[in-house]
């Protein structure tokens, strides 16, 4: 079992960054590849970026140049980076996590584990 707890949400201005972290219990998330969903009001959750177990990142379209997801599993943590930051990535943004998979990362159903997830808000 995976507990996953998100912070590093806020309030912030266009142009802004923040940066959300996932803390992760137990002793095996180096197995655990990872990823960043976020959920707009009215609309479904969809995927932002992943980072398998042994490293290697995927990025929705929307993410690409200015998100970067990293892990550090000497803290049992992944973070999201995410710069220039604009009105449209307002939203609910939740960490999940699946063992040992490289495979569909990008697809919700794939996670076996979910954080409660953690409110980014961007003003224009």
């Amino acid at each position: 079992q995976v507990q996953l707890v998100e912070s590093g949400g806020g309030l912030v201005q266009a142009g802004d960054s923040l940066r959300l972290s996932c803390a992760a219990s137990g002793r095996t998330f180096s197995t655990y590849s990872m990823g960043w969903f976020r959920q707009a009001p009215g609309k479904e959750r969809e995927f932002v970026a992943a980072i398998t177990w042994n490293g290697k990142t995927y990025y929705a379209d929307s993410a690409k140049g200015r998100f970067t997801i990293s892990r550090d599993n000497a803290k049992n943590t992944v973070y999201l980076q995410m710069n220039s930051l604009k009105p449209e990535d307002t939203a609910v943004y939740y960490c999940a996590a699946v063992r040992r998979r490289f495979s569909g990362l990008g697809s919700e159903e794939t996670y076996d584990y979910w954080g409660q997830g953690t409110q980014v808000t961007v003003s224009s």
